[in-house]
């Protein structure tokens, strides 16, 4: 999934500064949890039963034993400045993931919230959806004008389409993960559709009708008849 990748940390702060797991990798790995509580249990030698024998002394002004010695250490040193750690396992680094797809239709993203904004007006409030509708002219404008970012295009492209199949939980986990990953970005206009996706959700199924043929008409376009003009 192209949510699933690793930010890299706060350069300004240190080499060592912890990376930032974005919100599907989150949700993919689970909290993580120490458990405190949990009684230490002895190790026992394999295949005898008993515990291992007591290390020698570790008195340092005696010889080490003979056969044995001591392994030399190696100091753990940072990378230089400016570089960071590369992630371990199947994670993706952000400029991956953004390179993974390419860039989604407007038009389409904002026919889709404004036909769920159509259908909700017929039966909640108008103050409710004015400011629905307010927030998704911030949305356009925010596209149009180049302040968002092409993940940011990508989830709404995906939750217009969640929208339009009416998996409306799927539509809010998009929602969730925006929040999480881009919040700088979509703080502005998210809390409209936010807002859609729940009266929409609560509507009955003929009105959500219009909403739900969007997607057929996307999918088979109408073509225009051609009209041949007379023969003489």
């Amino acid at each position: 999934m192209e949510d699933m990748y690793v930010k890299p940390g706060n350069q300004e702060q240190g080499w060592n500064d912890p990376p930032q797991f974005s919100y599907g990798l989150q949700m993919a790995h689970g909290p993580q949890r120490n458990l405190l509580n949990k009684r230490a249990v002895p190790v026992i030698a394999s295949g005898l039963g008993v515990p291992p024998t007591a290390p020698p002394s570790s008195n340092p002004l005696l010889p080490p034993p003979c056969g044995k010695a001591h392994s030399p250490l190696h100091p753990v040193h940072p990378p230089p400045d400016g570089v960071a750690a590369p992630p371990v396992g199947p994670m993706r680094s952000q400029r991956e993931a953004d390179s993974s797809q390419s860039a989604p239709d407007m038009e389409a993203v904002m026919l889709a919230l404004n036909r769920a904004l159509d259908a909700c007006r017929k039966s909640v409030k108008d103050q409710v959806c004015n400011d629905v509708a307010k927030r998704l002219r911030l949305l356009e404008d925010s596209w149009e004008s180049g302040r968002l970012s092409l993940p940011v295009r990508r989830r709404m492209d995906t939750l217009s389409q969640e929208l339009q199949s009416g998996r409306w939980e799927s539509a809010d986990e998009v929602h969730r993960s925006l929040m999480v990953d881009h919040v700088t970005e979509v703080s502005q206009w998210m809390v409209g559709v936010k807002r859609l996706i729940a009266e929409t959700r609560n509507l009955s199924p003929e009105l959500l009708e219009p909403l739900f043929n969007l997607k057929e008409q996307v999918q088979d376009p109408v073509e225009p008849v051609q009209v041949t003009g007379s023969q003489s």
